[in-house]
């Protein structure tokens, strides 16, 4: 082991001294060598929870299979030494992201594997490596898939965008009971979700926080100075490239816990408007076009059905966006702000439908004055999201007094607060009867 260290010319950790120089070649010559002190801490304790807190791009995801990888083969400093963990869950915001992202993306399982590639068997829904390990996947969007199955480890990816969260990860908890310590790391880019703040709040939870500019040696060249100029210095840029943990707004007409209690169940539903704000300019890669549904349930409140905002696209695109979003709800109207493209917004959606109705509207106050009542109804619970839609309530979280979210245009706010006046100005309305499921 000494000819082989001085071959390296490394120093290795004491733990390196009891295995062999095949391994210790697998874990010393490879990532342990390029890896960032970040991704790669020698715990004097290992963690049962490992939070990685961390920005766009900021090896989170590697640091996530590396982390696998070792609990697969027991190789420290992540496993004990020889403690191999043969049953993992593999859980992340949806079936598919698990699979695109954690599995098979450029930093997944299965591409940073250096030997005995792990196999996805897709009808049984795992990953198998050859020493019999197996890793399940999970979405945050089925809780119950958790209930029943036992674990000896676990990575979580992006907690912060999963869609039942605390659901998931309680019924995660009750099935880490495998081996001689289950451990888990949770991979995330920050969001002031109630997980989240749970999570940074519970003392035996390791956290580590790395940054984008952190690994900008594995990023485009571009890529860090052209991010710095779009998003330097603001509250989207502080969390998604900083690893900020943004609270809310101090001067926002809606708050996370605010949005949290509008999810509730929907029954029936009446009337269905699909609002659309219009892109300013052209088809510029930021440019978006704000497209909203909701309708209202039998009880008078407004239900928010659905976030169809497309971003980069021109008039023909997100016009198909709008008629497709109306069709598939049978709704009623198509409400189109006007102030920007006049006749032009109305001509374009009836060329994608000559026949659709829409009512177009013009803004005569300013943005802040035209969403004040609509927040006011969110605060008398008169409002409902049907699920959770996360760049909306992101950008509502964000909307302050100067009318812009994050320093720009609130397109989907704009849309909704659209949406949600048409309906509450227009309860007496006919409705035709709907059940949502």
């Amino acid at each position: 082991m000494d000819e082989f260290q001085s071959s390296l010319g490394i120093s290795l950790p004491r733990w390196s001294k009891r295995i062999g120089a095949s391994d210790a070649s697998l874990i010393a010559a490879e990532w342990v060598m390029t890896a960032r002190p970040q991704q790669y801490p020698l715990f004097d304790d290992k963690p049962d929870t490992w939070l990685v807190i961390g920005g766009r791009g900021s090896g989170k995801t590697r640091l996530g299979a590396e982390w696998v990888n070792a609990m697969v083969r027991g190789f420290p400093p992540f496993a004990e030494l020889g403690d191999r963990h043969g049953q993992i869950a593999l859980v992340g915001e949806t079936l598919g992201d698990v699979r695109e992202v954690m599995i098979d993306g450029p930093s997944g399982l299965v591409t940073i594997a250096r030997h005995d590639r792990p196999r996805f068997e897709a009808t049984r829904r795992r990953l198998v490596w050859d020493n019999g390990a197996v890793a399940q996947i999970f979405s945050s969007e089925d809780p119950e898939s958790l209930r029943g199955p036992q674990f000896a480890a676990a990575w979580c990816d992006e907690v912060a965008k999963w869609k039942n969260a605390d659901a998931v990860f309680d019924m995660l908890q009750f099935g880490l009971r495998l081996g001689n310590r289950p451990r888990q790391i949770l991979t995330t880019t920050p969001k002031p979700t109630p997980l989240m703040k749970r999570l940074l709040a519970d003392p035996t939870i390791a956290v580590t926080r790395m940054k984008t500019s952190d690994n900008a040696d594995n990023l485009a060249p571009s890529f860090m100075a052209t991010m710095n100029r779009l998003y330097g210095g603001t509250r989207l840029g502080r969390q998604e490239l900083e690893g900020e943990l943004i609270e809310d707004r101090a001067d926002a007409l809606w708050t996370r816990a605010l949005l949290e209690g509008a999810r509730r169940p929907v029954g029936e539903i009446g009337r269905i408007v699909v609002a659309v704000d219009p892109p300013a300019g052209g088809q510029g890669k930021g440019n978006r076009c704000g497209i909203v549904a909701a309708g209202l349930d039998a009880e008078g409140h407004a239900v928010v059905l659905a976030d169809a905002t497309v971003s980069g696209v021109g008039p023909n695109q997100w016009a198909a966006a709008v008629v497709q979003l109306y069709a598939k709800l049978d709704a009623d109207c198509i409400v189109a702000e006007v102030n920007q493209g006049g006749a032009m917004v109305e001509s374009v959606l009836r060329a994608v439908d000559a026949d659709v109705p829409v009512k177009p509207v013009r803004a005569k106050r300013g943005k802040w004055l035209r969403a004040e009542p609509v927040a006011a109804l969110y605060a008398q619970g008169r409002v409902i999201h049907a699920e959770r839609f996360p760049e909306l309530e992101d950008e509502m979280c964000d909307f302050g007094a100067d009318g812009l979210a994050d320093g720009r245009s609130p397109d989907r706010v704009d849309a909704l607060v659209w949406a949600i006046s048409e309906l509450t100005a227009a309860e007496s309305a006919a409705p035709r009867i709907r059940q949502m499921r």
